[in-house]
C-alpha cells in the first residue's frame, strides 16, 4: 500500500514548496529511487527545473520535463502521466492524482499559505479515509 507523507513547513512563501520538493529530491535519488514530480503547471515545473540545476554545487540531479525526456530518473512534469515511474511522487497539485496508488510513497508538500491550506487538510483527509498510512514531518 502506498505510504504518504506531509512535508509541513512554518514558512508561507508560495517558493517554499518547491525548496522543499529539491530538497527531498536530493535525499530520495542518492538512495537509488527514481522520483516523479506531479507539477500544477508547467511554469511550475519549469521553476523546479530551474531550481534542481542550481539547488546545490556538489551534486547532480538527473532530471528532466515531461517534453524532453519522460525516462529520467527524475521527472518532472505537469501533464498527469508519469510513464513508468512508480516508486517516489513528490504531489505539488492541491488535489491527489488519480495516479498516486500506483506509487510506493508520496510526498505531500505544505506550506501555510492561506491559499494552499484548505485543500491540503482536505488532501490529509481524502488519503486517511482511504485508509492509507499517513506520516507527519515538520521541517
Amino acid at each position: 500500500m502506498t505510504r504518504v507523507d506531509f512535508y509541513v513547513v512554518a514558512d508561507s512563501a508560495k517558493q517554499s514548496r518547491l525548496s522543499v520538493a529539491a530538497r527531498l529530491v536530493d535525499k530520495a535519488y542518492p538512495r537509488g529511487h527514481r522520483i516523479y514530480i506531479h507539477c500544477d503547471s508547467e511554469q511550475q515545473a519549469r521553476d523546479l527545473d530551474t531550481l534542481l540545476w542550481t539547488y546545490r554545487r556538489d551534486s547532480f540531479l538527473p532530471h528532466a520535463t515531461a517534453d524532453a525526456d519522460r525516462d529520467a530518473p527524475i521527472l518532472i512534469d505537469w501533464t498527469g502521466d508519469p510513464g513508468d515511474h512508480n516508486d517516489v511522487m513528490i504531489n505539488l497539485q492541491l488535489t491527489a492524482p488519480s495516479c498516486f496508488s500506483r506509487f510506493n510513497r508520496v510526498a505531500e508538500v505544505v506550506t501555510q499559505d492561506p491559499e494552499f491550506l484548505p485543500a491540503l487538510r482536505d488532501a490529509w483527509r481524502f488519503y486517511q479515509d482511504r485508509g492509507y498510512p499517513l506520516h507527519k514531518h515538520d521541517l
